[in-house]
């Protein structure tokens, strides 16, 4: 995973929870985005995507 993909996975993850926080995302939405926020978060620090392998995609710019 690149570092440019993993920047924009936690700067999503982050405005998610920030949204969640202030109260302006509620409900089921909330739970769903929020349960995708951990999963961008996890797959960042672990520096592996499931769906890449999947797909065969690669952004990491070392071979």
């Amino acid at each position: 995973m690149g570092t440019l993909d993993k920047s924009v996975r936690i700067a999503v993850a982050i405005i998610i929870a920030l949204l969640y926080y202030f109260n302006i995302l509620e409900g089921t939405l909330a739970y769903i985005l929020m349960a995708v926020s951990i999963i961008f978060l996890i797959t960042s620090f672990i520096n592996f995507c499931p769906l890449y392998t999947l797909f065969g995609w690669n952004t990491c710019k070392r071979k």
